[in-house]
């Protein structure tokens, strides 16, 4: 009498061993990709157009010259002030997404050219600690503003967060504060900052320098705001209109001035660089 139902070797030998890893899934539509498309294609579905975040890194790879791009203010480090810990500690979490991203904190700053066009620049990346804005970020940002004023040097941003880091508490928040002012100092050079909004960007980077841009332009879809839809919705307990927050909702209301697709980003950068420069 058979207990158990066995395979057989037939079977068994005509199976494929797929590799793990060759394929993605659209989180908007649901179809499946080949990786390799994926990048060929900036890691923006080419059934739905749906952007997938980007790494600081290969965003580096995307919008500037190749090996233009010199990293700066690599040696400030996130330091757990306030001894913070939830269900784990923050130097713990820390290390985790040091080890994860490669990265010593959410912001990436340097200089780099696009087109030959010099530029300062800090990027964002969510992979680390969801993009979140501590002191570490908020200090490399006042400095790229700084760079580029003794440099006299436009600045890009490129925003990609979920607001202020909790662990550091009102630390954090101070950094909004600092951005501010240091673009406010950059303001009177007279020197452009452009603003890219990436999804998300909310909490306190979209509250500060985020959309303090003389131009802001956003990814397609992205979801940009202070408190998300769902929390909004909780508080007044109305339902909101369709796409809110969305980039393509913050346009037709004026409060961003274009939103572009990847593939095109760094050549209306380099127009924009060009025509403010005459």
């Amino acid at each position: 009498m058979l207990l158990f139902k066995t395979k057989s070797k037939k079977k068994e030998q005509g199976k494929l061993n797929i590799p793990e890893g060759l394929w993605i899934k659209c989180p908007s539509c649901s179809e499946i990709i080949y990786k390799k498309e994926l990048e060929r294609n900036l890691e923006v579905c080419p059934k739905c157009d749906y952007h997938f975040r980007l790494k600081a890194d290969r965003r580096i790879e995307v919008i500037f010259d190749e090996g233009s791009f010199q990293k700066l203010f690599e040696d400030i480090i996130a330091l757990d002030l306030l001894n913070f810990s939830d269900t784990k500690k923050y130097k713990d979490r820390l290390k985790e997404d040091n080890e994860k991203t490669g990265l010593s904190d959410a912001v990436v700053s340097g200089e780099g050219k696009i087109y030959g066009i010099r530029v300062a620049s800090s990027i964002f990346d969510f992979n680390f600690m969801g993009g979140s804005m501590g002191r570490v970020a908020g200090e490399k940002i006042a400095k790229t503003f700084e760079y580029a004023i003794s440099n006299k040097l436009p600045v890009i941003v490129f925003s990609s967060s979920g607001g202020a880091r909790m662990q550091e508490g009102i630390y954090s928040l101070m950094q909004m504060a600092k951005t501010v002012s240091l673009v406010s100092e950059f303001n009177k050079t007279g020197i452009p900052y452009i603003s890219v909004l990436t999804d998300p960007t909310t909490g306190g980077v979209s509250a500060s320098f985020a959309t303090l841009g003389d131009i802001i332009i956003a990814e397609p879809r992205a979801l940009i705001g202070f408190a998300g839809p769902r929390v909004i919705e909780k508080t007044i307990h109305q339902s909101l209109p369709e796409g809110f927050q969305r980039s393509e909702y913050l346009l037709e209301h004026g409060m961003i001035d274009m939103i572009a697709e990847r593939k095109d980003l760094k050549d209306i950068l380099k127009n924009l660089l060009i025509l403010i420069r005459q």
